[in-house]
């Protein structure tokens, strides 16, 4: 299941696409303009994985303030 992440954080967007490259689930990072600030893709079997891979890995990151998941439909 494919799913992409946009992420805002309070500082430092490079160290945070550092940070989430090291996870294997993460397929693509990078650092955007605009509303948000990092966009990255992630790779899992289903949505409650999806849910604990961000709950468990991205958002105790402490540069992380927000997320949002989108989960490609097609």
């Amino acid at each position: 299941m494919l799913a992409y992440l946009l992420i805002s954080v309070t500082e430092n967007e490079q160290k945070v696409v550092d940070k989430i490259l090291e996870l294997p689930e993460i397929k693509e990072a990078h650092i955007l303009f605009g509303e948000w600030d990092v966009i990255a893709k992630v790779n899992m079997d289903s949505p409650e994985g999806l849910s604990a891979f961000v709950m468990d890995k991205i958002r105790p990151i402490k540069e992380i303030k927000l997320t949002s998941t989108m989960i490609v439909a097609k």
